[in-house]
């Protein structure tokens, strides 16, 4: 197998298939020890996590697939903590998705002014680019469609995309009383088709139970029933 990326919670090689196989890391990004799925460096390391995503991701990637919606999922080896996928193109360097129910986390510290912590939002949907140096700076539909990046169409299709499958996560995890706040995608596209790539991990999404932040470990077991 060839590396083709080394990221911070997962590598990315090159099959010969023409598939990709992504292996699952026990990096979380944070800050100064914190958990947070929104910051855009490594801040700890959670032993088993990295299996403990690849999990979760399998567990909801083929709930998706039940449901019909598509994403780049092939098969998982958890035993290996590998994920084998189709190949995708990436918006740019990358683009990062948050969907939000909760204003917590950035959005809170960003708009603080303006609303209460933890106060509801509409399914909030925000883009950000894949930029460490810049810290991931936020961008619009229009900013994405003046880079270049992707046609109105695209964005309309990626924020539906967003909200549908955002929804399916916060319907599944109210299975077990847990109430999803906020959770990060990444998208990549196919011809003129956006689809769900890389994973749908506890490590990136806030779930609380009863007020209570669930952390990335306890929520696997809960939703994994370990």
């Amino acid at each position: 197998m060839e590396l083709v990326y080394t990221g911070k919670t997962k590598n990315v090689y090159k099959l010969d298939n023409g598939n990709y196989m992504l292996l699952f890391k026990d990096d979380c990004t944070g800050e100064n020890g914190v958990f947070d799925p929104g910051a855009n460096t490594v801040g700890l390391t959670i032993k088993g996590v990295g299996c403990a995503n690849l999990r979760m991701t399998k567990f909801f990637f083929e709930e998706l697939a039940a449901r019909g919606i598509k994403t780049h999922y092939v098969s998982a080896d958890i035993e290996n903590c590998t994920m084998e996928v189709k190949p995708a193109k990436m918006f740019g360097d990358g683009l990062e998705v948050i969907c939000r129910y909760r204003a917590v986390g950035s959005f809170y510290r960003r708009y603080r002014a303006y609303v209460k912590e933890a106060a509801e939002l509409p399914a909030y949907v925000e883009c950000t680019l894949k930029d460490d140096a810049l810290g991931d700076p936020l961008v619009t539909g229009e900013g994405l469609e003046a880079l270049g990046i992707m046609t109105p169409e695209m964005f309309t299709a990626l924020k539906a995309q967003t909200r549908l499958i955002a929804g399916v996560v916060k319907e599944v995890l109210a299975r077990w009383n847990l109430e999803l706040y906020d959770i990060k995608f990444e998208f990549g596209y196919v011809g003129d088709e956006v689809i769900l790539i890389d994973e749908i991990a506890s490590g990136n999404m806030r779930v609380y139970r009863d007020g209570k932040y669930v952390e990335p470990m306890e929520l696997a077991k809960i939703v994994l029933g370990d």
